[in-house]
């Protein structure tokens, strides 16, 4: 994919809970902003997903290299010339600065919202290997992004439409 635009951000990141809505933002967004789309989920090995499935969360120890293959693939992309919308959890604050250290130039965009809200979207969905019940432990280990001034935070009651309007004007102001 060509870069094109005049934009210095070349790395949008949806980061939230499981269920707030980031593989649907990063999807519109890569459609609207001419970039890839790539969801964190596919980089996680297939011992985590059946963890995950299981309904054992994940320790940051199993997280650590799922962040290192996702940073590695941004770097190659950005390099080649892409721009790219990743859907992430980023979770913890550790994450994010393993993303941020790759030297991308890049935007966090944080869908927040209750967990009512959350939960009730995930039991509509289907096929998804995260099951409701591991909603409070990703409540549990999200460390909001306060202060990190790369992060714009969107509600994810928003409507998709609203939220990729904000998330392409993110992308727009300077890195």
């Amino acid at each position: 994919m060509n870069a094109g635009g005049g934009s210095a951000v070349r790395v949008a990141v949806a980061m939230g809970v499981s269920g707030s809505g980031k593989t649907t933002l990063a999807r519109a967004l890569a459609a609207a902003w001419d970039a890839t789309f790539l969801d964190a989920d596919d980089f996680h090995s297939d011992e985590a997903k059946a963890r995950m499935a299981s309904g054992q969360p994940l320790t940051d120890a199993m997280r650590r290299p799922w962040v290192e293959r996702i940073a590695a693939d941004l770097s190659r992309r950005v390099a080649a010339g892409e721009r790219v919308t990743l859907a992430f959890s980023g979770l913890r604050r550790g994450h994010r600065d393993m993303l941020r250290a790759a030297g991308l130039p890049l935007r966090f965009l944080f869908l927040h919202g209750d967990a009512g809200l959350i939960a009730a979207r995930m039991r509509a969905r289907s096929g998804h290997y995260m099951p409701v019940t591991l909603l409070d432990s990703q409540f549990a280990t999200l460390e909001e992004p306060v202060g990190e001034a790369d992060v714009v935070e969107l509600a994810a009651a928003l409507s998709p439409e609203e939220q990729l309007q904000r998330a392409l004007a993110a992308v727009a102001a300077p890195p």
